[in-house]
């Protein structure tokens, strides 16, 4: 069972909200989020925002194409990310945006801090996707010092890891399943997310499954103002514990697809590109490493081709 937190009672380290959030961490990888900063409603108009463009007209998209810049900012049609090697490329579009840092920067040349793309219509996309970016984020890094607490670590310990993060915000447009879609073909194959904490919201329709240790698949599914979070590859690694116990969870999850269109906006969130990720004891990665290789692994415009 996936555990349902309210953010202010966890933000209050209520004794239910964090035994519930460790139960989320730790043994499930996944969990729900209500009474936040974040509104229904600036939700629902950040949805409209992406509806609108994904349905836009075909050149309005192709001029802001992610293969332009070979990075991961802009829009990327069907086929531009394969999450699954043994599975065909999914078969959903996208649109990526990250944070951008001052020219002067040492780490502003760095591909995961690429300048954004900026499509010409609809009018107002970019302020209502930037306004959500920055409230989203604020989000995330109360909700990263709530599961701190709830695991039994430092609360403030993420606080000073993320001045400058490798923050991706993603729309996501599912079409319904298409009729040729074989077994092989998903809106987003089986994976586990790379980086930290994914906050996921959606527009309600179905169609996003949670993998269960016993290996069953479960739908899960919220309305606008509900988040549904993750966990990352990177922030299971960071969190190993060679003694068992405080270590957070990344689970596989997917998406078949249906007979309804899906929208959804996840926002990746990661620290700063030079942070140390794995646990005292064990060589040193940085995030912007591991980051760095599973996008060259997944985009396919990243790809080398023969």
């Amino acid at each position: 069972m996936i555990p349902h937190i309210d953010a202010n009672a966890l933000a209050a380290r209520d004794p239910d909200a964090l035994a519930a959030t460790k139960i989320g961490v730790e043994d499930v990888g996944f969990l729900t989020l209500h009474n936040t900063a974040l509104t229904a409603d600036q939700v629902r108009a950040t949805l409209a925002a992406y509806r609108t463009f994904f349905k836009g007209d075909v050149a309005n998209k192709q001029a802001v194409n992610m293969n332009v810049t070979g990075s991961n900012r802009g829009w990327g049609g069907a086929g531009s990310e394969q999450v699954d090697p043994d599975a065909n490329a999914d078969y959903k579009e996208v649109f990526d945006c990250g944070v951008e840092l001052p020219k002067d920067d040492p780490f502003a040349r760095l591909p995961v801090y690429a300048p954004n793309q900026w499509p010409a219509r609809p009018d107002g996309f970019q302020q209502a996707v930037e306004g959500y970016f920055t409230a989203a984020r604020v989000v995330c890094l109360d909700l990263l010092q709530g599961i701190s607490a709830a695991i039994g670590a430092d609360p403030t310990y993420f606080a000073d890891k993320f001045a400058k993060p490798m923050a991706l915000l993603r729309g996501n447009y599912y079409p319904e399943r298409p009729d040729w879609a074989g077994e092989k073909d998903f809106g987003i194959a089986a994976h586990t997310d790379y980086g930290c904490l994914t906050l996921l919201a959606t527009d309600g329709q179905p169609g996003l499954e949670v993998q269960m240790r016993d290996g069953a698949w479960v739908p899960v599914q919220a309305e606008p103002g509900t988040f549904i979070i993750n966990f990352g590859e990177m922030l299971e690694m960071w969190t190993a514990n060679p003694d068992g116990g405080g270590q957070i969870r990344a689970t596989p999850h997917r998406v078949v697809g249906g007979a309804h269109e899906r929208i959804s906006i996840p926002l990746f969130f990661n620290p700063v590109y030079d942070t140390n990720v794995t646990p005292p004891g064990t060589p040193r990665l940085s995030a912007g490493e591991h980051l760095s290789r599973r996008y060259q692994e997944t985009y396919t415009h990243l790809q080398d081709t023969e």
